[in-house]
């Protein structure tokens, strides 16, 4: 402990500076944020402290309990005021406690001296908007109300039909309240939030030291700046995984405590519904000798012509009231588990066999952003070290939060289901099967790294198929050394050489047996028996399918609105005369991550680097990501659909490939110079904007996400940024 302290006293010594800079500027970050949340973000509570509270229970004309609340029915549902004559700023339904929880949509009309009689939504004007009152929330029972003067007749319809929301009745409400003064409330999340923010553009300011601060020049110090921000992204990563409770299917006294066993510290529990327990099932089903899940598969479905036609097994359903495992493979009288099966090995076999309980999925997609993270944040390093002799840490900072945030891995911690799992794995075994191939080329004894890597990327084959096709980058990596030089030749370059290649061997004949054991054929995963919206066998390839689907993937404008959290999804139109599978998307990643606009003058930024090096392998690498990338999205529309998830299968190529293209535009341009001066502008908002939109994207309201399954949770969340409303 002395040796500590003595070391910690010499360390402030040294930078005592520094140190009291960084103290100056966090105490101005935090009395910043700290001014906004009190003055700003509570602006209604300062605004509405000289507000005459009006109590108007007894103006009601709702049926009041013993207890003096008014009952609320799906009949008898709507509260009304013949005269107010007051001006109203705001009415406070406050919904007693002792009731179950739920979002209730509330629709209000009133005259003023504006309007003499109700209005509302008409072919030139908008009327007052339904609202969404959380019974358990306390910021969401105030609406402000904007009228014209006094209000004279007012009326309140609690539990209005809006098409969505389905109320449960009986609704209590302990009193109704016009201009109600809101209570002062310091949101600590919020504080936090902002703080975060300040201190990002603080970090990422055009003048900031980080633009100065070279990789190879301060390593000790760059890599804690490196460690230090993948642990923040992993910390913000594994909370909104966890906010969304109904997906993670662990239980404590405290976390989803309705499903808490009372017992354990931790148990777990299925959630997902029962297609989402394939996994877990085929491990159960293994330990039994068996590569199909246990479950036999009804009468009527195997006695079908055609098990693959959705519309005629729809029918048999509602004939026979006996359901199917949806999203399975079903072949030949058995249910199979078409997704790659490595998670199964890595995760749920081994859990099963040492808990006997399902493993839950969540955390196996929490794993996997861990790694993913980690591993890019070593291969960027890797790169930027040793390829790189002028990148600043502001810089790469910048672009491995862009990669991070933006390439798809964040949507897959909202769905965290066995969906997102295989696709956060392959993203993680490639990154580190990257890295390990690029700490091999440099080292003198390659061999283990070459197998660790090749190992990592060969077992994309068993996650995510198509995401092997990162393995092509091998060819510019490898390509020089070993065929253009000739070490190939050599007993040594032979080795290497061996040791790159096995793993892919060994793993790809492991899972061809897989195939062949379950399908009879070494190259059939299954995905073509999916008893899912169409007919996978007979889907075939569509070329025009392909424009529409790259559109909707690449450059689609993304649809907005005025209401937090502004975005909302895209409509989809098309002259393809066929069936298209299509969820609900966003917007496409050119049209929403300005980062990557530099990718149309690769050719011009890559003749920079030819000019400072012979060797092409980065112009080489550039190029097979940007061709992977056209093609797995081509692939993905044409053996699946246009799906908001697959946007993290090929999103990562593009982004990889911008990044090293401002890797080289920033080795080329002088620091202090204009040049520079406008880069270090630039960036920052290109990567700015790209990080609030996949921010908004992920607590934009979905079905099956929180939003979906606890409403007034996420109404609690809206309220926290609606500060205004």
């Amino acid at each position: 402990m002395h040796a500590f302290l003595t070391l910690l006293g010499e360390f402030i010594a040294i930078h005592h500076a520094r140190l009291r800079h960084f103290a100056k500027v966090a105490c101005v970050i935090l009395l910043c944020a700290a001014a906004l949340e009190v003055v700003v973000f509570n602006f209604n509570h300062w605004r509405s402290l000289t507000w005459q509270p009006i109590t108007a229970n007894e103006q009601s004309n709702l049926q009041e309990t013993a207890d003096e609340r008014l009952r609320i029915s799906a009949i008898d549902n709507t509260i009304e005021f013949d005269y107010v004559g007051v001006p109203v700023h705001n009415i406070k339904l406050d919904f007693s406690g002792n009731q179950s929880a739920q979002n209730v949509p509330v629709k209000i009309w009133f005259t003023d001296d504006a309007h003499s009689t109700y209005f509302d939504d008409d072919e030139y004007t908008a009327g007052v908007p339904v609202t969404y009152v959380s019974t358990n929330n306390e910021e969401s029972k105030y609406l402000n109300i904007n009228a014209s003067g006094s209000v004279y007749k007012l009326r309140i319809q609690v539990g209005i039909d809006d098409g969505e929301t389905k109320v449960t009745y009986p609704l209590y409400l302990s009193k109704v309240v016009l201009n109600a003064p809101e209570p002062f409330s310091f949101s600590g999340e919020r504080f936090l939030f902002a703080a975060c923010i300040m201190a990002l553009i603080y970090a990422f300011r055009p003048k900031s030291s980080l633009y100065r601060t070279q990789l190879r020049e301060h390593p000790r110090r760059t890599k804690i700046a490196v460690i230090g921000v993948a642990a923040v992204e992993i910390l913000v990563g594994a909370a909104f995984l966890l906010f969304g409770t109904n997906l993670v299917g662990v239980a404590t006294q405290h976390y989803n405590s309705g499903s808490w066993d009372g017992v354990s510290v931790v148990n777990v529990f299925e959630c997902g519904g029962e297609n989402a327990q394939q996994y877990a099932e085929l491990a159960k089903s293994m330990t039994h000798g068996k590569l199909y899940l246990e479950e036999e598969p009804p009468n009527w479905l195997q006695n079908m012509d055609d098990p693959y036609d959705r519309g005629a097994r729809d029918q048999l359903v509602k004939e026979t009231g006996e359901n199917y495992l949806w999203d399975t493979a079903y072949y030949e009288g058995h249910y199979y588990v078409y997704f790659g099966v490595v998670p199964v090995l890595l995760f749920y076999l081994p859990f099963y066999l040492v808990t006997g309980a399902n493993f839950p999925t969540a955390i196996g997609v929490l794993i996997g952003m861990v790694f993913f993270i980690v591993g890019l944040s070593a291969l960027l390093d890797r790169f930027a070290r040793y390829h790189f002799k002028r990148m600043t840490t502001g810089v790469f900072l910048l672009l491995q939060i862009a990669i991070v945030t933006c390439c798809g891995m964040p949507y897959l911690l909202k769905f965290p289901t066995f969906y997102s799992l295989p696709i956060m794995l392959a993203l993680a075994f490639s990154v580190w099967g990257l890295y390990f191939w690029m700490v091999g080329r440099s080292h003198k004894r390659p061999e283990g790294f070459y197998l660790a890597g090749s190992l990592c990327m060969a077992l994309v084959v068993g996650c995510r198929p198509q995401l092997v096709l990162l393995s092509f980058l091998a060819f510019p990596l490898f390509w020089r050394m070993y065929i253009t030089e000739g070490r190939i030749r050599t007993v040594a370059g032979a080795r290497q050489f061996a040791c790159l290649i096995a793993p892919y061997i060994v793993v790809c004949a492991g899972i061809m047996w897989y195939n062949k054991a379950r399908f009879g054929s070494l190259f059939d995963f299954g995905a073509n028996y999916n008893l899912t919206v169409n007919d996978m066998t007979k889907r075939g390839m569509a070329v025009g399918r392909i424009a529409p689907a790259l559109f909707a993937y690449l450059f689609q404008t993304p649809a907005t609105t005025g209401v937090f959290p502004y975005l909302q999804a895209v409509a989809f139109d098309t002259t393809y005369l066929g069936q298209t599978v299509k969820e609900v998307t966003f917007g496409g990643i050119f049209a929403v991550l300005p980062i990557l606009w530099v990718l149309p003058f690769a050719r011009r930024i890559l003749q920079m680097r030819i000019n400072q090096r012979k060797t092409r392998t980065v112009a080489g690498v550039i190029g097979v990501l940007i061709g992977i990338g056209v093609l797995i999205a081509v692939a993905d529309a044409e053996m699946a659909g246009i799906l908001q998830r697959y946007f993290a299968d090929f999103s990562i190529m593009f982004l990889m490939a911008a990044v090293l293209l401002l890797f080289i535009v920033n080795e080329n341009i002088e620091n202090g110079s204009k040049a520079h001066a406008v880069f270090v502008r630039v960036l920052p908002v290109a990567v700015a904007i790209g990080v609030a939109y996949t921010v908004l994207l992920c607590i934009t309201a979905e079905t099956g996400w929180v939003s979906d399954a606890y409403p007034w949770a996420y109404q609690g969340l809206l309220e926290t940024f609606q500060f205004w409303t």
